[in-house]
């Protein structure tokens, strides 16, 4: 799996059950704790507003909005067919 897909499947399982712990993120993304402690900073650096409150786990800001989705045309034909198939 790409790692920009990972980070947003990070991102969506925060938002789900904020707040949640690195070992709760690691074992629905089945990768290790480790793996998550990278993948936040990545989004922090990014300027994802993540937030870690001791002992309990992390959060995103309140009210975060997700940029609009760019997809390559490939990508988009692949979920056209996908959305198809699915109506079918």
């Amino acid at each position: 799996m790409r790692k920009a897909n990972r980070l947003f499947q990070l991102v969506n399982l925060i938002r789900r059950q904020q707040p949640v712990s690195a070992a709760k993120l690691a074992e629905q993304l089945q990768v290790s704790v480790r793996s998550i402690y990278r993948y936040i900073n990545d989004l922090s650096v990014t300027g994802v507003p993540v937030y870690a409150e001791p002992g309990l786990g992390y959060r995103l800001q309140p009210g975060l909005e997700l940029p609009p989705l760019h997809l390559s045309p490939e990508e988009l034909d692949a979920l056209q067919l996908a959305v198809s198939f699915y109506r079918a």
